[in-house]
């Protein structure tokens, strides 16, 4: 089993970018995916999850900018990012566990953790 993330570079406030991240030797029907993001001395944190039935939950602090996606057909899952602020820079991760999705973002029982992909936002 095994994520990979890519999508990540360097933009200017407002600015948007698109993180991807193709899920490979992962099986199973219910399932819960999520992005994750860690700046430097400070804890990760849940931005987005998505379960495999389509239902969605966001970050207070993502809300409206952020749109996570799956591509069932490529086994991808993406994160469509607009209007970046310099608070959203770090690495973000993409992670996956088996069945349902907790009602919390926070990163526990996710047992497939993708490498990360650095973002930067420039004020």
């Amino acid at each position: 089993v095994q994520l990979v993330e890519s999508g990540g570079g360097s933009v200017q406030a407002g600015g948007s970018l698109r993180l991807s991240c193709v899920a490979s030797g992962y099986t199973g029907s219910s399932y819960c995916m999520g992005w994750f993001r860690q700046a430097p001395g400070k804890v990760r944190e849940g931005v987005a999850r998505i379960h495999s039935d389509g239902t969605t939950r966001y970050a207070d602090s993502v809300r409206g900018r952020f749109t996570i996606s799956k591509d069932n057909a490529k086994n991808t899952l993406n994160l469509e990012m607009n209007s970046l602020k310099p608070e959203d820079a770090a690495m973000y991760y993409c992670a996956a566990k088996r069945g349902h999705c907790f009602y919390d973002l926070g990163p526990r029982g996710y047992d497939v953790w993708g490498q990360g992909t650095q973002v930067t936002v420039s004020s």
